[in-house]
């Protein structure tokens, strides 16, 4: 018997599996160094233990996408390895400050599989948790892959597709233990707007952009572990290139943000997302978000404001992510919907 881990196909999975996936991983102030250096994330409540502290919390937490990627990449070994492409997320909620010293291990469940017409592949649910090292949920999201299949001639699975909400309800919001922002330094933030000055509609271009190079999604991928090997192995695809991790431009989308939603501290849900086209080296990302929704919340000051971010490439900069069709233009990259705090 084989000694390596070919990595599971789409035939391999099946409603009601549940995959506890190696190896924890202790997070640290290194994490937090690399993650910085990658993206120029600039949010206040993530860059300094003063300003967070001045907030109510214990310190400053890791960035939010920190938790993200480092649950997600525990995830890919026995979920994408095999991948075709990451699909979209819906129903993500943020439950616990992950802090340096944390360590994070994640759990998945199948929750629905559903094979594509070509015989040749189908797309994986899975509703994935990540858990700190007293057994509490920092993190939670479904996500769908599509995954090739081994045998062609496998026969189909009973079709399941999971019932989702598209957006996380306001009232099951997570508020982290203490958070006020009563006190909320606006200029060392580095914006003065509030909840208050942002209008539902509203769209805000974020101006600046970042042109990817092959070097750094390459030390993004190993540093969350993202074994993929579209990510890795110039062979695996027909074109010769390696895929941009969809969660390397997530990050470098949300750091661009800064620029206009500078007090958007804190991502607490991922209401929904789509990889819309593949990103590969060279190109050159930019962002805009679109207010969706906004509430205040039972924390003193602290507001939550509803964003779509929309993440282009090659300068795109029009306010339009989808044409008459329904279908996603094809210089969008991301199409993200979440919940962040911000004062009220």
């Amino acid at each position: 018997m084989g000694k390596t881990n070919p990595g599971r196909f789409f035939e391999d999975y099946a409603v009601g599996d549940v995959i506890r996936h190696a190896v924890p991983r202790t997070v640290a102030e290194g994490e937090r160094a690399l993650y910085h250096a990658l993206y120029p994330t600039r949010h206040a409540l993530y860059s300094s233990d003063e300003f967070a502290a001045n907030c109510g919390l214990e310190g400053s937490p890791l960035d939010d996408l920190i938790a993200f990627h480092v649950v997600f990449g525990k995830t890919v070994p026995d979920v994408s390895l095999n991948a075709v492409a990451n699909l979209g997320y819906a129903q993500g909620r943020w439950l616990k400050p992950v802090y340096p010293g944390d360590t994070l291990r994640s759990e998945s469940q199948v929750i629905g599989v559903k094979q594509n017409s070509n015989g040749k592949s189908g797309v994986v649910y899975v509703r994935t948790r990540g858990f700190n090292q007293v057994n509490e949920i920092v993190l939670e999201y479904v996500r769908w892959v599509m995954v090739r299949k081994r045998d062609f001639d496998a026969p189909a699975p009973e079709t399941v597709v999971p019932d989702l909400a598209s957006v996380v309800d306001p009232a099951d919001l997570v508020i982290p233990e203490g958070l006020s922002f009563d006190d909320y330094d606006f200029e060392l933030a580095g914006e003065p707007h509030r909840l208050g000055d942002y209008e539902i509609g509203e769209k805000i271009d974020h101006v600046d952009g970042v042109t990817i190079e092959e070097a750094e999604h390459m030390i993004a991928t190993r540093l969350w572990q993202n074994t993929a090997k579209v990510h890795f192995d110039a062979t695996f695809r027909e074109d010769g290139k390696r895929l941009i991790y969809g969660g390397h431009i997530i990050s470098m989308a949300r750091a661009l943000s800064f620029n206009g939603l500078a007090n958007a501290q804190m991502i607490v849900a991922l209401n929904g997302g789509a990889h819309a086209n593949p990103c590969f080296a060279g190109d050159t990302v930019k962002a805009w978000s679109e207010v969706l929704d906004k509430v205040e919340t039972v924390a003193p000051g602290v507001g939550a404001i509803r964003l779509r971010l929309v993440a282009t490439k090659q300068g795109a900069t029009e306010f339009t992510y989808k044409g008459e069709d329904g279908k996603y233009a094809p210089e969008v990259l991301l199409d993200l919907d979440y919940w962040a705090l911000m004062p009220v």
